[in-house]
């Protein structure tokens, strides 16, 4: 292979690209699109060129549905009924208690009704730690609901701590509807009949796990919640989505509270904490954002098992449903394969990155140089990636959050108009031109930019373009374009003349 048909090596330092007059433009692009005529053109191909983007529609308005809690002592069926009534696995379900530990909101509908249905952990008395923290937070959301679903397990019949939980509604004074959960047949129905001694009323016989009795508890459900809500949130139009991601322990629930100004998620030493994703709205600097925390990536999802299993598909839906993902690393040690592995899910996903080294307080002078070294060997793939260093717990240097999600959504959204986008490949291309293959030097015909979120661009081409080639055009639109913080994708698609 001779010296001129070598692979192609990135230059170490570019001049800018110098652009022509951007008047130019549409002649240019009106004259490269009329070249493509003379090439074999297929449906797809028109269609792309006609400008049919494909961009996500993320915009949206809400209004303050009601809210109904379903709450209830550990390993009664609660997150199997919320999954019932939503008619999907949503909530992290285990044949074991302590599964779900945060409040879990999620948009639900029944007779052409809808409401926010709130999912909660078990509420227990006398117990510390964890379990304390997660009692807390169904209690929050009792007072924050304007019903109530008290699952109690028919098969067990009333506990002392059901008794606890009916002290606790009453005080509340919110309207209540009984589920009597767990009554699978005739047989069972029973033991329902028993739980009229709670004094909540009429105990519905339910089955969460086959979905027997769930329409008429929703029924009731229907009655008991009011029209207009006392508590929903009216979110604003299109409020963005922000993923709070990375392996278990690096504080994205800390962060999440600190936002918030509230203890809004439990927060444990204990790794996996969080197993449900948790949404909230936060007004920040006079914008209103979705914060979503979710369960930490421990390793890859196949090799995980029980409520980390369904922790770890329900954070890759999360990160899916996101707009940009702040993915959380520890500055403090040393970042593991676990780390990359979360910053690579985001980018697959197509979805803007902020990169935040929490625990930034934790971290003394001796171990930066070794961070540093860290991040240019491991991270190489995400330079264009703003850098946030925070302390989650502090709050230290946490209102830099929003300025370097502002430029990786402003990215993430950008479209370079089609004849802009040709002048510059022509421009880079004059500079550096694609080294010869077997004799032949492949051209670039036309360009268009097929889809914003993420930006992806299509190149028509003569012959297949050298991959080094390709990440030489990617880092050149970079830096003419900006697109930091944004994943970007090139494809080629190689055209032949027409045979006349």
């Amino acid at each position: 292979m001779s010296e001129t048909e070598a692979e192609f090596v990135l230059p170490e330092s570019d001049e800018a690209i110098i652009l022509p007059d951007e008047a130019d433009d549409a002649d240019r692009e009106r004259a490269l699109r009329a070249g493509l005529a003379d090439y074999d053109l297929g449906d797809e191909d028109l269609a792309l060129l006609e400008g049919d983007l494909d961009d996500k529609d993320f915009d949206g308005s809400g209004r303050a549905l009601p809210v109904l809690a379903v709450v209830g002592r550990p390993n009664v069926g609660k997150s199997t009924l919320v999954n019932r009534i939503l008619g999907r696995r949503e909530a992290v379900v285990e044949d074991k208690p302590g599964v779900t530990r945060d409040r879990v909101s999620y948009p639900a509908e029944w007779a052409g009704r809808r409401f926010t249905l709130v999912d909660t952990g078990g509420w227990e008395v006398d117990v510390a730690g964890i379990d304390a923290r997660v009692a807390e937070q169904a209690e929050v959301a009792i007072a924050l609901a304007d019903a109530v679903v008290f699952v109690v397990d028919a098969t067990v019949g009333s506990t002392d701590t059901d008794e606890q939980v009916v002290r606790l509604l009453r005080r509340s004074g919110k309207p209540v509807v009984l589920c009597a959960n767990k009554v699978d047949g005739p047989a069972g129905e029973a033991d329902a009949a028993t739980l009229w001694g709670l004094g909540l009323g009429e105990p519905y016989p339910v089955s969460a796990l086959h979905g027997r009795g769930t329409g008429d508890l929703l029924d009731a459900v229907l009655d008991a919640l009011p029209e207009v809500s006392a508590h929903g949130v009216v979110l604003p139009d299109g409020p963005r989505r922000v993923a709070l991601v990375g392996r278990p322990n690096v504080g994205k629930s800390s962060l999440l509270n600190k936002v918030l100004g509230t203890e809004r998620v439990v927060v444990d030493s204990v790794a996996g904490t969080t197993r449900d994703p948790v949404d909230e709205l936060v007004e920040l600097k006079g914008i209103p954002w979705v914060f979503v925390d979710t369960a930490g990536i421990r390793r890859r999802v196949h090799q995980t098992s029980g409520a980390d299993f369904y922790a770890s598909l329900r954070t890759q839906a999360a990160i899916e449903k996101a707009e940009v993902a702040v993915v959380l690393l520890d500055a403090s040690t040393e970042l593991t394969e676990q780390d990359i592995r979360v910053v690579q899910q985001v980018i697959d996903a197509g979805r803007a990155v902020v990169i935040a080294y929490n625990k930034w307080d934790l971290m003394d002078e001796d171990r930066r140089p070794y961070l540093e070294r860290e991040i240019e060997q491991e991270l190489v793939q995400v330079r264009w990636a703003p850098r946030v260093n925070i302390s989650a717990k502090t709050g230290w240097h946490a209102d830099r959050l929003v300025p370097a999600l502002e430029r990786s959504l402003a990215s993430w959204d950008t479209r370079i108009p089609t004849g802009r986008l040709n002048a510059f490949l022509g421009a880079l291309v004059a500079a550096h031109p694609h080294p010869l293959r077997g004799g032949k030097q492949p051209r670039i015909l036309f360009a268009t930019q097929a889809s914003t979120r993420p930006p992806r661009f299509v190149l028509f081409t003569t012959g297949f373009l050298d991959p080094g080639y390709r990440r030489y055009i990617e880092r050149r639109l970079r830096e003419t374009f900006g697109f930091e913080g944004s994943p970007i994708s090139i494809g080629v698609r190689v055209r032949e003349k027409r045979k006349r």
